[in-house]
């Protein structure tokens, strides 16, 4: 197994097709998954780069909103497609589609404005939660685990992830509540290009999503069974922060329905600034009991 954090760095480095037609071609390449999936935050993460790269200098992204259409396979290269929507005196809108095979596994829209002043406030972080530094590492905690889904969860994710109160991969201790936070940055040092630091926080905002869900239900990640996977996801940025240092991603569950859930997120970094909030609505289907 490779540096999993070169290898993010790897696959958001997009190859520029250099076709100028009404819509713009970029390729890409996936990261190693021991399912043989690709993660949908790469992709997700990979859409808006590609998007990203029709934009112009001056304008950020602050709205993000995609749907997961089919699995990816790793061992193919995914084709991005970006429509220039609209380009107005402060926004921009791009749609992006992302295709293996032909076949689109990712449909997204994002829209970018240009920096601006206005009215300003923010939820305040949650308090008295343990410190990162107080917290077991992903393989700390699997240490003793095998499987090799197991190994890529602890060794192989290109983000430090550190749950409060306590991951639900294994097992779900303590209350069955639909809420949880985790402690999260980037295993290593990454360049100080704000856009890569922003495609790198939509990444990481489809790990960990869905977990209140299964934490309310006491459901953990090797439960015999369990199907889940994502179906849609928000994001909006609020304010820039670094991935390669802690942020706090505070998430609930307010409801869960016909085989799905919904999850909400917000994203601090360290010291109290709200960066992101998150919405996705998720798949999660356990056998029938009788």
């Amino acid at each position: 197994m490779t540096d999993p954090l070169i290898d993010l760095l790897s696959a958001l480095d997009l190859t520029d097709t250099h076709a100028r037609t009404s819509e713009e071609i970029f390729i890409g390449t996936s990261q190693w998954s021991a399912l043989g999936r690709v993660f949908g935050g790469q992709v997700l993460a990979q859409s808006l780069v590609a998007a990203q790269r029709t934009i112009a200098e001056e304008r950020v992204i602050h709205s993000l909103h995609g749907y997961f259409l089919r699995p990816g396979n790793i061992d193919l290269p995914i084709t991005f497609s970006v429509d220039r929507i609209h380009d107005g005196r402060s926004f921009s809108t791009r749609r992006i589609q992302a295709y293996q095979s032909g076949l689109p596994i990712l449909s997204m829209i994002a829209s970018f404005q240009d920096s601006d002043d206005g009215l300003e406030h923010q939820v305040e972080m949650p308090t008295g939660l343990p410190q990162p530094e107080d917290l077991p590492t992903a393989a700390e905690v699997l240490a003793d685990v095998g499987h090799p889904i197991a190994k890529q969860w602890a060794i192989g994710r290109p983000f430090d992830m550190r749950h409060v109160p306590s991951p639900v991969f294994l097992s779900v201790d303590g209350p069955r509540v639909a809420h949880q936070a985790v402690w999260l940055k980037a295993t290593g040092r990454l360049p100080d290009d704000p856009n890569l630091h922003r495609a790198a926080l939509a990444y990481a905002s489809d790990y960990s999503i869905l977990e209140p869900i299964f934490r309310r239900h006491g459901v953990a990640w090797s439960t015999p069974g369990l199907k889940a996977a994502s179906l849609d996801h928000a994001m909006w940025f609020h304010r820039f922060g670094r991935v390669d240092e802690w942020m706090l991603y505070a998430q609930e569950s307010p409801n869960a329905t016909g085989g799905r859930g919904l999850s909400l997120g917000r994203i601090f970094s360290r010291d109290g600034a709200l960066l992101a909030s998150v919405a996705q609505e998720g798949m999660v289907r356990l056998p029938r009991r009788d």
